[in-house]
């Protein structure tokens, strides 16, 4: 590999660090064991959190050693929102969250060899931590007036509902973690997310004060986003997950699919562990045959393998093909077909009636006469058949799995319609 610095900044994961030629001789001096934290406020991470976990395998690969945190104790608090106070979860749910989280964090990094990776949760030091050792040993170094100037504490205290002394503390506990894991772990690196840069940098200014001659560093990467200006990671339905209970497999790959050809390039950078010639030669042909949508398809199925496995990929790639009329739709499995036909416009029945009611019902044309006309013209399809009378009926036999039925008119319109009676 070439130097990780240069690596992460052609990638454009290098926004922000504290002294980036110390960095860049600690890197090169290495290994240095670096740590990212990631809170369960929710019973997954999303894609967003892809940015992070994959930047995490990046620095291992390049022979340093990961710590990653999941904060039992932080996520207790949650980090302060710009807009609101955060719902405080019981800590029974916060405890599970960080077992299903660590789960989804374990796959992408190797757990053996020189440089292997350690899972900490930093509830281990401040469980029997009394109020008054916190403020003693740890309040004591941290200044109001610079933790004021944090963007999302500022944002609060300007609105109506303020700020919690809870949230405003949730700084000094990410600071803590930092020194903790220095003197546990000779961690002398945090990375984290852009927006985190006020946490980041807590954690060294307390280091600092109590460790003089200790090197730390801090390194953030960008914040993803949109070329249309809407919220990376978010769609109609709300958050991307990893979790395939949560976002299945099927809409965690055509999420990826549909990135907008003015965000692919990067997203590749950022998120593929493709070779910059096969990134450049993917980048190439979406300028030349954008309709193709080459380096999507490649994102959607390196990223879908990384969270969901080969055989979950194998599976609904067949589903992408096979719903657009380029394989056999009665070679799918019931759950990814599922979970296909899910993503699509669709409608329940309690009996199979005419084609064109189904059409019409399912939102596919706006009438039964445009239903018609779409038949005459040869453009409406059952299961991939073309349908070849106005009057056409489809029979029980054709129901997928039976209970499915799969509507396209032309190539690229699908619903589906769902047979509860039989």
């Amino acid at each position: 590999m070439t130097d990780i610095v240069d690596e992460l900044k052609w990638r454009g994961l290098f926004a922000l660090s504290t002294d980036e030629s110390a960095l860049r001789k600690a890197l090169a001096d290495g290994p240095v064991t670096f740590y990212c934290g990631f809170d369960p406020t929710a019973p997954s991470l999303h894609v967003g959190h892809l940015v992070q976990v994959l930047t995490m395998r990046r620095l291992q690969q390049a022979g340093h050693r990961p710590l990653a945190l999941v904060g039992g104790a932080t996520g207790l608090i949650g980090d302060p929102r710009p807009t609101a106070e955060r719902t405080l979860n019981d800590p029974e749910t916060v405890a599970g969250w960080v077992e299903k989280l660590r789960r989804q964090i374990e796959p992408f990094l190797s757990f053996e060899g020189e440089n292997a990776a350690v899972m900490v949760n930093n509830l281990d030091w401040t469980r029997n931590l009394s109020a008054i050792e916190f403020l003693r040993d740890i309040g004591k170094h941290f200044r109001v007036n610079k933790m004021l100037t944090k963007d999302s504490v500022a944002r609060r205290l300007e609105s109506d509902q303020g700020i919690s002394y809870t949230e405003f503390s949730y700084q000094i506990l990410q600071g803590m973690d930092f020194l903790q894991l220095y003197r546990r772990y000779g961690c002398t690196l945090q990375q984290g997310g852009s927006d985190q840069w006020g946490n980041l940098t807590a954690g060294l200014d307390l280091i600092h004060k109590l460790e003089p001659d200790a090197e730390v560093h801090a390194l953030a990467t960008p914040l993803m986003t949109k070329a249309d200006g809407t919220k990376f990671g978010k769609t109609e339905g709300g958050a991307v997950w990893l979790d395939p209970e949560m976002t299945t497999p099927y809409a965690f790959y055509q999420f990826w699919l549909n990135t907008d050809d003015r965000d692919i390039s990067r997203y590749m950078r950022i998120l593929s562990f493709r070779s910059r010639e096969e990134l450049e030669e993917l980048e190439r042909q979406t300028e030349e045959r954008p309709q193709a949508r080459a380096a999507q398809r490649a994102l959607a199925e390196e990223l879908t393998t990384l969270v969901h496995g080969a055989g979950q990929t194998a599976a609904v790639v067949a589903a992408s093909r096979a719903l657009f009329g380029q394989g056999e739709l009665t070679g799918l499995d019931e759950g990814t077909l599922a979970a296909a036909l899910s993503e699509v416009p669709h409608i329940k029945v309690p009996e199979l009636g005419p084609v064109v009611d189904l059409f019409a019902e399912v939102g596919l044309v706006p009438s039964k006469s445009a239903a018609r006309r779409t038949v005459k013209e040869g453009g409406a399809y059952v299961n991939n058949v073309k349908v070849a009378a106005e009057d056409a009926v489809p029979a029980q036999e054709d129901l997928l799995h039976g209970r499915w039925l799969v509507l396209r008119r032309g190539k690229k319109n699908l619903a589906a319609v769902e047979v509860t009676g039989g």
